[in-house]
């Protein structure tokens, strides 16, 4: 009886706030332009992704917070035994590790004009959905769209990083690999990559949402304050 006088409550507080939505988006039909909640959700998009990308291509934008730095790819799990040997040493492991993460902001700086463009061009079917739903519900949506493309686009740029890398102990790791080639090596720290990216966009898109005044920009602030 409880958890069904919850779940009615619950229901009219979602009906309220999407009729509280409905509403805001045909406001100003008779005196101004009418409010886009798909056009809400591009800018949160939109400025969400740029915060991203800014933080993750700045130097040390991987390494120096540990919410977005990366561990080493599972390629180098169980290799050869000079493999074993370098990563046995705290201070190698740590050294290849803060290699790999600066390499890695390179590959974030290939994918962010690609996210801006996708959401630029992407439909958003139910953007009231999107509105309403979780703290990176459009984030996700828009990662669910892309599929792997981040991956295949960071692989050349995150390539050339493993060729051209300063620090001799990346090539020197690579070559110790067994059956596995640089572009293996990319491909996987790829996977990496596009984890922390979309991890970073949805912890973005969550700050907008709980503070959308932060932003000031009037369609977010009109939106979300109504969420």
């Amino acid at each position: 009886m409880i958890a069904a006088i919850r779940n009615l409550r619950s229901r009219r507080a979602f009906l309220a706030g999407g009729g509280a939505l409905a509403a805001l988006s045909l406001a100003g039909c008779a005196t101004g332009p009418r409010i886009s909640l798909t056009e809400a959700i591009r800018r949160l998009l939109m400025l969400a992704a740029d915060n991203a990308f800014a933080r993750l291509t700045a130097p040390g934008g991987f390494w120096d917070r540990q919410v977005t730095r990366l561990d080493l790819p599972e390629v180098f799990d169980g290799r050869g035994a000079v493999l074993q040997q370098i990563l046995t040493s705290v201070l190698f492991k740590d050294r290849l590790q803060h290699a790999l993460n600066t390499i890695a902001e390179e590959g974030a700086r290939r994918a962010a004009p690609v996210v801006a463009d996708t959401i630029r061009m992407i439909g958003y079917d139910n953007a009231l959905a999107l509105v309403q739903g979780g703290p990176h519900a459009a984030s996700d949506y828009l990662r669910a769209n892309m599929g792997p493309r981040l991956i295949d686009v960071m692989v050349p740029a995150l390539g050339d990083g493993l060729r051209l890398a300063e620090d001799p102990l990346v090539g020197q790791a690579i070559a110790a690999l067994t059956g596995v080639d640089v572009n293996g090596v990319a491909r996987s720290l790829a996977r990496e990559v596009d984890d922390a990216i979309w991890g970073e966009i949805g912890r973005q898109e969550a700050e907008i949402r709980a503070n959308p005044e932060a932003t000031h920009d009037p369609l977010l602030i009109a939106v979300f304050k109504a969420v």
